[in-house]
């Protein structure tokens, strides 16, 4: 009965097939430009510019030059640990039966949960190797996440993926392979909250407190914020088809359970963060950086 009334209201609200939206922004038929590939590049160029921002600030854990260094292993950690996570986390079967569909990231298919690990061990890496303080550069990057989550649910929105569930409210949208039913724009949600809001807290918290002294709380400000954020729309947003019929779709959705670790360690590195305080040189690195 619920889904008939839904099925019925559903021409009364917002048709995606109507928003004239194109999941390829420049079609030179030899070549497609997809808006998907377009946020990860907004993102990433627009973090890089806010993150030179933050080092201008008293008290910047590595130089401009370590910046331009970091840019690049941090996209390969997005990268490869987005799509290496996708595979463990939500593919692991179809791709054990074909594996060359690993590399195949056009076809679409990136955890976010993944893409941080990634990112996380590419910067130690990078910290390792110009003596940095791999948990204050943490801090600083974490405030330039914000960007790529917000990029990256406008894109999943325009290519109409990853929607919510069946919803009677003015702004439910119907998707097209999402059936008749109006549903939750739940990309929008997470581009809301994970992108905007979360980007303003942290702002608050690196420009108007003394957060970026006490190592670690600034991750976990982003860790704590993004994993409530994500918990909670995960209410409104549909389970993997790939979970049919198992815990990960009547009980809690697979997104709930890699944002708890998130949460528990968000709440750790805030509660510790004064502990780790100390005195914090202008820049990191050699002589010849600094």
């Amino acid at each position: 009965m619920l889904l008939a009334t839904l099925a019925a209201a559903a021409a009364d609200h917002i048709h995606f097939t109507d928003l004239g939206l194109d999941k390829v922004a420049l079609d030179l038929g030899f070549f497609q430009v997809k808006w998907y590939s377009l946020a990860y590049i907004a993102g990433i160029l627009v973090g890089w510019w806010y993150l030179i921002r933050l080092l201008k600030q008293p008290g910047a854990p590595m130089s401009r030059a370590h910046a331009d260094d970091l840019v690049f292993y941090a996209t390969l950690g997005i990268i490869v640990g987005g799509r290496l996570g996708y595979v463990l986390f939500y593919g692991l079967d179809r791709f054990i039966q074909h594996p060359l569909d690993i590399i195949k990231l056009w076809d679409g298919g990136m955890s976010f949960h993944g893409g941080v690990i990634g990112t996380t061990l590419a910067i130690i890496l990078m910290c390792r190797r110009q003596g940095l303080n791999w948990l204050r550069v943490h801090d600083y990057v974490a405030c330039c996440a914000p960007f790529g989550l917000f990029f990256g649910r406008l894109a999943n929105f325009v290519n109409g993926e990853l929607w919510g569930k069946p919803a009677d409210l003015p702004w439910a949208i119907v998707f097209p392979g999402a059936g008749p039913l109006a549903r939750h724009p739940s990309q929008l949600y997470e581009a809301a909250l994970e992108g905007l809001l979360l980007f303003a807290i942290l702002a608050y918290a690196f420009w108007r407190t003394k957060a970026r002294y006490e190592p670690g709380k600034l991750v976990g400000i982003f860790l704590l914020g993004y994993g409530c954020f994500r918990f909670f729309v995960e209410y409104f947003r549909e389970p993997d088809a790939q979970f049919a019929n198992t815990i990960f779709e009547n009980v809690i959705h697979m997104g709930q359970v890699l944002c708890l670790p998130m949460i528990v360690g968000g709440i750790y590195l805030i509660a510790t963060a004064k502990k780790r305080r100390e005195r914090v040189e202008p820049i990191a690195g050699t002589e010849s950086v600094a």
